[in-house]
């Protein structure tokens, strides 16, 4: 048996498709395009104004200084030369100061990180006593403070001066990160989990170590950059704590000689303007190279750790 169907009572798909769709006013769609055109924009402007300062100092760094006080150099180098690294390199302070600084930096952030982890976990336990009361006397160490004196009689006083522990634990615990780690666990690590372990037999310590910490990840690598950047860049509590120049950090070490480039270069006698000049020279040449110096380790370590921070940085944004 066959079913002749009559083509006029199908319609077309097309056509029906194209009816449904409202139709677009040219308003809108011009609109839109308007829209992600400014958007582009200001996002590469944005992206030029961070980068290009970077891609300044660099070329400025191997430039001729006097290229650079022309105006010479803002796209390519001109005059290049590598005096500057050379200068900063041939000083044996620089490599000195470079191990102390990674020796703070690890150290620090090891016990900063343990700290805030370890004391963060605890204050998320509802089981807690007294937890309100320690997490309030957290809160108001960021509003008050006791001053820079009362700090540094607080280290004189516990025998730190002139260590290591004057740099690494004065700013051990961030108060701020405390909270971030302690909201993390507390919407992310269920009671039911904890129970549940407890039942099979897990201690506190091991349901710590071997569950919250392994789900922890981007919390901790989180952690971890906030903390190196932070110790890498800190120079203010060696320049107030330690007396000893072979113990001082690298950014420390690159102020003072900048400090005496600048000296050098004005304590010239007016009548010798040579002397002068290339005195102003290798000023200027070793302030562009030592920004390079103290900052380059840094910017090729983040990006390995872009995707952890990108995980990191919504803890407890929504939450």
């Amino acid at each position: 048996m066959s079913v002749t169907t009559n083509p006029r009572t199908i319609e077309n798909p097309k056509r029906t498709v194209n009816q449904a769709r409202p139709k677009q006013s040219l308003k809108d769609k011009y609109g839109d395009r308007a829209f992600n055109i400014a958007a582009t924009t200001v996002l590469l402007l944005s992206i030029l104004a961070v980068v290009y300062p970077l891609y300044f100092i660099v070329i400025a760094s191997i430039s001729d200084p006097n290229a650079v006080y022309e105006g010479k150099v803002w796209l390519f180098p001109s005059g290049i030369t590598t005096e500057g690294y050379e200068r900063i390199f041939a000083d044996s302070r620089i490599w000195n100061g470079l191990g102390n600084t990674v020796i703070y930096t690890v150290l620090g952030t090891a016990i900063s990180v343990s700290t805030i982890l370890f004391g963060a976990y605890a204050l998320s336990r509802k089981d807690m006593p007294g937890r309100k009361i320690l997490m309030l006397l957290f809160v108001i160490t960021m509003f008050f403070d006791g001053g820079l004196i009362t700090k540094y009689l607080v280290v004189r006083d516990l025998g730190m001066l002139d260590t290591v522990w004057a740099v690494v634990l004065p700013g051990a615990v961030g108060v701020w990160n405390l909270i971030i780690a302690r909201s993390f666990f507390e919407h992310t690590i269920p009671n039911e989990l904890r129970e549940a372990a407890q039942m099979d037999g897990a201690t506190d310590f091991k349901f710590f170590f071997q569950m919250v910490l392994p789900l922890s990840k981007p919390l901790i690598m989180l952690m971890i950059m906030v903390h190196v950047v932070a110790q890498w860049n800190s120079f203010f509590d060696a320049l107030i704590f330690l007396n000893d120049d072979s113990k001082y950090p690298l950014q420390l070490v690159l102020r003072n000689i900048l400090i005496q480039s600048d000296v050098s270069s004005t304590g010239t006698t007016g009548g010798d303007i040579e002397s002068y000049a290339a005195a102003q020279r290798i000023a200027e040449l070793t302030k562009y190279a030592m920004i390079v110096v103290s900052s380059l380790p840094l910017m090729i370590a983040l990006p390995f750790m872009q995707k952890h921070f990108t995980k990191g940085a919504m803890i407890g944004a929504v939450k």
